[in-house]
């Protein structure tokens, strides 16, 4: 019980410390391009984890035969590659739209990748189960509430999010695959590296950074690199060994809830009624998505 407790405690505080990255990464685009924040947040996230991998690795002896290291150090690196080019893709699309979208509203489209998943699962093979049916309609308007604007139609970037939140997705799915195979704060540290990598060649393509205008900005990336992807990916293994993952996938959506009041608090971000109550929807549907039917025999 108290474990339980222990887990749903660091599960709600990684919910938090996601939602309020939205923030992080609105205001970062106050200072330096999408592409550099990415950037340096992933090489940042890579350095957040070398520590617990050190500690990993000393804290019990490696009896592995040379060839079991081999294939292991193979399986590693196909799960960073393939989750770090899933990320990269959902992390890039995403960062452009916050410079057009207010935090709150890209935590609620983004959240939707938790529907997404059982969607892109169907693929595989997988039946679409009626909840999750469900859970797309009541979405599909939780998205047209938030973001149709009356007179003006939608913002463009409002639905490229849900691009992002798709690839958002197949990482999810990517990283199950793997998840069984590789070591997860070693394949993290990988998959940050392939960001950080894939993310510097856009920089120097498209953007101009400077040390200075980095420096400026050292706030938003030391809590999107180190918080977020070092703290909180910590507290998200340790939560989800110690809790049921329905539990877990119910206050991961508070993500969303942290962004808008993250957004509210710290960036004056406001919503009009009627986005309120799509998002009302939308994480009334998120959750719905998570709930599995029972099987009567």
């Amino acid at each position: 019980m108290k474990n339980k407790l222990l887990a749903n405690i660091a599960l709600f505080i990684t919910a938090f410390i996601w939602g309020v990255s939205f923030v992080a990464q609105r205001e970062g685009m106050e200072y330096i391009g999408p592409f550099t924040f990415n950037m340096v947040r992933s090489f940042l996230g890579t350095l957040s984890l070398l520590p617990i991998i050190f500690w990993v690795k000393l804290s019990a002896p490696d009896k592995r035969t040379k060839r079991m290291k081999r294939f292991q150090h193979m399986n590693l690196a196909r799960a960073g590659i393939g989750c770090g080019l899933a990320l990269f893709t959902a992390m890039s699309i995403q960062q452009y739209c916050m410079q057009y979208v207010t935090a709150g509203k890209a935590g609620f489209i983004s959240a939707l990748y938790i529907i997404f998943v059982p969607i892109i699962s169907v693929l595989q093979g997988q039946k679409l189960e009626k909840n999750v049916i469900i859970s797309v309609i009541l979405a599909t308007i939780g998205l047209y509430l938030l973001c149709y604007k009356t007179g003006g139609g939608f913002n463009v970037y409002d639905l490229v999010l849900l691009v992002a939140s798709f690839f958002y997705g197949v990482h999810i799915l990517v990283v199950n695959y793997y998840s069984d195979k590789v070591h997860p704060v070693k394949a993290s540290c990988v998959q940050f590296f392939v960001v950080g990598v894939l993310s510097a060649v856009l920089t120097f393509l498209f953007e101009n950074p400077t040390l200075s205008s980095i420096i400026d900005c050292r706030t938003p990336l030391l809590y999107a690199g180190i918080l977020t992807c070092g703290v909180a990916y910590t507290l998200q293994i340790y939560g989800q060994k110690n809790t049921f993952p329905v539990i877990a996938s119910i206050i991961f959506s508070l993500e969303s809830v942290f962004a808008v009041l993250g957004g509210a608090v710290l960036l004056n971000e406001t919503m009009i009624p009627k986005e309120i109550v799509g998002c009302v929807f939308m994480i009334t549907a998120v959750i719905l998505s998570n709930f599995k039917p029972e099987k009567r025999f």
